[in-house]
């Protein structure tokens, strides 16, 4: 038996004892080292996430190191230490053959769809998605592949180009990681806007982001004409309706923060016509985890910075709360192996 994290229904969660998986033919057995909690395993705990199906072990973003392997298992030996990319494209539907599989007609994922996931001490997960980690990458920093993963799909979307100029609305966890590989792809100025004056400052003083402001019209002076990319990060739909204020004649904006399913955004027609601006989204991961892990092993992500908490399996409870309460970065649950 193993402890996990099971969300029965929503609004139904607890730390319960579990058997083992047990690998299938073409599937690993990771023993946890530490697995990140994002804002959509809260919604999943409240019931706001469809593609679930309960009950679920949630938990997307981990790594560990392989204690079993299935039969047909090639190139993965017990005694690796792994990332886990949680997306499960079904490889057949229309948008998988056209290679958008974080558009898959039968999209799934590990810990968010109906595959049990990693806030347990072990997991079963299909051999495919399973990525190699450096061998001085730590599990803190194994279990940020993940979110940087999104992050890098959000600049696959962008293009970006040496040199260009950066607006990131949200100077919380996404926000930050944002900033740091948008610095990372020789942004010449990264600014961030945020109504909660710690997460400016902690951008400013911890993570090196000298322009932060609750506005922006404080960055008319460095920014006049506006900004070639901005980021919304922070899923709250009139955020992303005002930040077409700040985009750069023939700049971009990336909707990259999960807006409510439902609510409308407004723009000016005529503005995004007129000065040729480019309005992306970007879902999830696609080709972007294995980049990712490049990205982090380099040094550009801070990982012991942007990792402030850590809980046990059992104080998950307390962990819940603690991102609730708006507190930390990212806060991860560790397990044997972290």
């Amino acid at each position: 038996m193993m402890k996990a994290v099971v969300v029965a229904e929503p609004g139904s969660v607890h730390v319960a004892d579990i058997p083992v998986p047990t690998p299938g033919p073409d599937e690993v057995l990771i023993e946890v080292g530490a697995c990140g909690i994002c804002g959509t395993d809260i919604h999943i705990i409240d019931g706001e996430f469809p593609p679930t199906v309960y009950p679920i072990v949630i938990g997307h973003e981990f790594g560990g190191e392989v204690t079993a392997i299935g039969a047909d298992v090639k190139g993965i030996a017990v005694g690796d230490r792994v990332g886990v990319d949680p997306t499960l494209s079904c490889g057949a539907c229309y948008f998988c053959q056209r290679g958008m599989g974080n558009l898959c007609e039968r999209w799934n994922a590990v810990g968010v769809g109906h595959n049990q996931g990693g806030f347990a001490e072990y997991v079963a997960v299909p051999s495919h998605v399973v990525y190699p980690i450096p061998p001085d990458m730590s599990m803190k920093a194994a279990a940020l592949i993940e979110p940087v993963s999104c992050v890098v799909r959000g600049f696959h979307r962008l293009q970006p180009q040496p040199g260009e100029t950066y607006l990131i609305y949200g100077a919380g966890p996404m926000g930050l990681l944002n900033a740091q590989v948008a610095r990372y792809h020789g942004a010449s100025l990264v600014a961030l806007i945020d109504l909660n004056q710690s997460r400016l400052d902690r951008a400013r003083d911890e993570f090196g982001f000298d322009h932060v402001a609750t506005n922006l019209t404080a960055f008319q002076e460095i920014a006049p004409r506006g900004f070639d990319n901005v980021i919304e990060a922070t899923g709250v739909t009139k955020v992303a309706e005002m930040a077409i204020d700040a985009v750069k004649r023939r700049g971009k904006l990336l909707l990259f923060g999960v807006c409510p399913p439902g609510e409308k955004a407004s723009y000016d027609a005529f503005k995004i016509y007129n000065e040729e601006i480019t309005i992306l989204g970007s879902m999830a991961v696609l080709n972007s985890y294995g980049p990712a892990i490049d990205i982090i092993a380099s040094g550009a992500i801070d990982t012991d910075r942007m990792v402030t908490n850590t809980f046990t399996l059992d104080e998950f409870p307390e962990a819940v709360a603690f991102v609730r309460g708006g507190k930390g970065l990212k806060v991860q649950v560790a397990g044997a192996r972290g």
